[in-house]
């Protein structure tokens, strides 16, 4: 009897406390153009608003001089995403300055797969990845 009163009660309870909202999905992918290996990733928010955790690791120019980067991208902030289309600038800090770290990520996402451009500097540090063409793909949920 106790077991009969008990099932409805617990399938309430979990009713009043949905699970946690989805992750995202996450992309990966590589750039078309620029040094052989440069590679990106990033997570499209479930809602497809937004894109964070943008992640480019590779090489760029600092001073004239070849660097690699392990893995470099805004630590706040997301880039906006409308119809599809990707479009946004992030500088930390934000309130720029010439050694402001700015990202620049614009492209398209349709279904699993999303192509696009995307650039890095510091102007002070004469740091710049130039403008980068890359094609990404859907690799499952976001960790």
């Amino acid at each position: 009897m106790r077991t009969l009163l008990l099932f409805p009660l617990l399938t309430l309870l979990s009713a009043a406390n949905p699970a946690a909202p989805p992750a995202g999905t996450r992309f990966e992918g590589k750039f078309t153009n620029g040094l052989k290996g440069n590679t990106l990733s990033f997570v499209v928010a479930p809602d497809g608003k937004t894109i964070r955790d943008f992640t480019f690791k590779g090489y760029w120019r600092c001073d004239g001089k070849l660097e690699m980067l392990g893995a470099a991208g805004p630590t706040k902030g997301t880039f906006a995403v409308s119809n599809g289309t990707i479009a946004g600038r992030i500088c930390e800090p934000p309130d720029g300055g010439a050694t402001a770290w700015c990202f620049d990520l614009g492209g398209k996402i349709a279904g699993k797969t999303a192509t696009g451009r995307f650039r890095m500097n510091i102007n002070a540090l004469r740091c710049d990845s130039y403008e980068l063409q890359w094609e990404a793909a859907a690799v499952g949920p976001a960790k």
